[in-house]
């Protein structure tokens, strides 16, 4: 999947929790979207408008996959690494069964580590991968452990909780074990230096060696290698061992496929009860041919309103971008929005056909290309609790050549930002002047919506590889490049004339306020998710940097765009959006040109040059104007929750949604109810 994640990097003041009430569907629209606030993290809720209105067949359609889609929460945790569950289920036994004072500092501070382990799946932070530094002692957490039952600890046969504390402890306080979940600097071996748990006593070398050996080039057809093992080395053999039901993660796997068969009984179409069969037949298998059929079955599947992801997914949990962990989104279709998005795909070989990119490098036809508006209603795995706003699926060059792709825009998660942001005093503090913030109020939310469904809808979809070309050639580098490709045809595109003639754009000066607020992001303001003295490490984070400061740099003979000083504070100034947009046009054509031919040293020159270093002056600036603020620079949600209304015979008659569970209490209910994987899996 192809992830749009939310732009802006604005967060909110914290707002008076939810009562303890019960708020149903149609309370919806009355909720609270903030929850909590800690560490650089505000946690909100979203709300599903529409679910009343689904037939009973899909409410319970939809349930069911969200059975399936609750069922993989451990799977992420151990792919992130190698001890977060042991640590996860020891922070949870001390965090619910500490019979101490749970008002001393020690105590608050291991609350907000759990809380953040909660948000990350892990120790690591979810989007700059290095680990937690815990806000309380060592001494105090091991009394703490050694206060509670042991029968609470997630202890190996045979293990005391003096053996469990030596062996974890290290992990957790120790700041040179495992300090990075994925590892990109340059130079480095990139596993040998990651804590991800996809690699086992395999060093970088061998385990591209192992996947080259695997690949013919000849091959037009080729299925994702590693996408769903972990490769280890077991007597001196670098070998596979998959996830499946039977292999890795099968207690999980096998929860995930009996919810998957009763989705299945109720599915809305024959096609979409295809589809279902096929990822139960490839959970079972393990073959990567089976989940590209099942893949293009997907893909085919365009006339269900409610759908599903649920699998190994994403790869940019992995050093080398091959392995894919675990994510599922349950959504439905959003009819009224989905006129927009359908608008887009519907001239997708128009966009393709002027696209700057040079020719060679262009679709001749544009196959397959669809695109929709979804209400998600449940977020698991790798998009929760932090989630994408865009989706594009599947990610097989070869699938989306040959038969096309979904594209998605997540419109509840949006308005759930849009409804937390505004009025947080993040634009007044950073933007230039008051034309520039007009612009923003009048056209921010429009234009960063057709931002993000350029994005997912065609940017992801656009060009092509020339033949022989290996999918992964541009390796670690891979993922920013291609976010940068698919960000940049948004970017060259929303300012098109062709957008205000399909109406989708009011006028020739709503593309302004994106560009603005994309060049403030991308020169200045993500710099508040990085620690001081810290590079770039999200692909995401990178690509957007590498389109600012490459247009920065490549505009400033003609002072297209600069950072200027104003009553001591730096600020972007656009003076020339029509070069700017020239200049994104120029750099979409180097980059598929990248994309196109493999070329690995052209996209590590632009990464290296552009994506990578941080000048500290402009961030100690950044990080002291937005520390003010009181603002939060992540955000993520809590879930709704669903249950079954039934009759006396046990048939369902209803499936209800609520919105009041707090964050503490969805995290515990989870590590209750959807929890069964080992804590150590081998």
């Amino acid at each position: 999947m192809k992830k749009q994640l939310i732009l802006m990097v604005t967060a909110l003041s914290l707002l008076t929790a939810c009562g303890r009430n019960p708020k149903t569907t149609a309370e919806a629209e009355k909720i609270d979207y903030t929850v909590e606030q800690f560490a650089d993290l505000q946690i909100l809720r979203y709300s599903v408008p529409g679910f009343e209105n689904l037939s009973l067949k899909q409410k319970e359609l939809v349930y069911y996959l969200t059975e399936a889609a609750l069922q993989g929460r451990d799977i992420l945790f151990d792919q992130n690494g190698k001890y977060n569950l042991t640590i996860r289920r020891m922070l949870e036994a001390v965090y619910t069964g500490y019979k101490g004072d749970k008002n001393t500092p020690d105590f608050k501070a291991m609350e907000v580590y759990l809380k953040r382990v909660w948000f990350s799946n892990g120790i690591h932070h979810h989007y700059g991968s290095e680990k937690f530094v815990p806000g309380f002692s060592p001494e105090f957490f091991k009394q703490a452990v050694l206060s509670v039952d042991a029968s609470a600890m997630p202890l190996a046969e045979g293990q005391t909780i003096e053996q469990l504390c030596d062996e974890v402890f290290p992990v957790i306080f120790d700041p040179k074990v495992m300090p990075k979940r994925v590892n990109q600097a340059a130079g480095e071996d990139l596993v040998l230096t990651s804590a991800c748990n996809y690699y086992d006593g395999v060093t970088q070398q061998e385990a591209e060696d192992y996947y080259n050996a695997l690949k013919n080039p000849k091959d037009e057809t080729p299925v994702s290698y590693g996408l769903n093992s972990r490769l280890v080395k077991v007597d001196g053999k670098v070998q596979e061992k998959v996830w499946k039901v039977g292999g890795l993660y099968s207690p999980a796997i096998e929860k995930i496929v009996y919810w998957l068969k009763k989705a299945e009984g109720v599915a809305e179409t024959p096609e979409q009860k295809a589809v279902i069969a096929k990822l139960v037949e490839f959970y079972e298998s393990g073959d990567l041919k089976t989940f590209d059929d099942y893949a293009i079955l997907w893909v085919k599947d365009l006339n269900s309103r409610v759908d599903f992801v649920n699998g190994f997914t994403e790869s940019y949990g992995d050093p080398l971008g091959m392995k894919a962990s675990w994510e599922s989104l349950v959504n439905f279709k959003d009819m009224e929005a989905t006129r927009r998005t359908e608008l887009i795909s519907n001239n997708a070989q128009w966009f393709e056909d002027h696209s700057p990119a040079d020719k060679q490098f262009k679709k001749e036809e544009v196959k397959g290309v669809s695109a929709k508006v979804i209400t998600a209603a449940i977020l698991a795995g790798d998009l929760y609790p932090a989630t994408a706003i865009g989706i594009n699926l599947p990610n097989a060059n070869w699938i989306r050549n040959h038969h096309g792709s979904k594209s998605v825009t997540i419109g509840n998660i949006t308005d759930a930002y849009n409804k937390a942001a505004h009025g947080n005093g993040f634009n007044e503090e950073f933007v230039y002047s008051d034309a520039e913030l007009q612009l923003i109020d009048k056209y921010g939310d429009l234009t960063g919506n057709l931002h993000t469904d350029l994005h997912e809808c065609l940017g992801h979809g656009s060009g092509k590889l020339l033949p022989g070309v290996d999918p992964d050639a541009l390796k670690a580098y891979g993922s920013t490049i291609e976010e940068a490709r698919a960000d940049l045809f948004g970017l060259y595109y929303v300012a098109d004339p062709k957008l205000v003639e399909l109406g989708l754009t009011p006028n020739e000066e709503a593309y302004k306020a994106e560009y603005y607020a994309f060049l403030m992001n991308g020169l200045m303001t993500q710099l508040v998710r990085i620690e001081p003295g810290n590079n770039v490490e999200e692909a995401h984070m990178r690509n957007r940097q590498l389109i600012a400061r490459w247009v920065f740099e490549k505009g400033a003979a003609d002072k297209v765009v600069e950072l200027v000083k104003k009553n001591g504070k730096t600020y972007v100034v656009v003076n020339d959006y029509d070069k700017l947009r020239k200049l994104f046009g120029e750099l979409l054509a180097e980059i598929q040109r990248i994309k196109s031919t493999g070329d690995l040293e052209g996209a590590r020159n632009l990464v290296e040059v552009y994506a990578v270093k941080v000048d500290p002056t402009l961030h100690a600036e950044v990080l002291e104007r937005y520390k003010k603020l009181n603002l939060a620079p992540y955000k993520g949600f809590v879930n709704p929750k669903y249950e079954a209304v039934t009759d006396a015979d046990g048939k369902i008659t209803d499936i209800q949604v609520t919105y009041d569970e707090d964050y503490v209490d969805q995290m515990l209910r989870y590590s209750k109810d959807y929890s069964t994987l080992p804590s150590i899996n081998n």
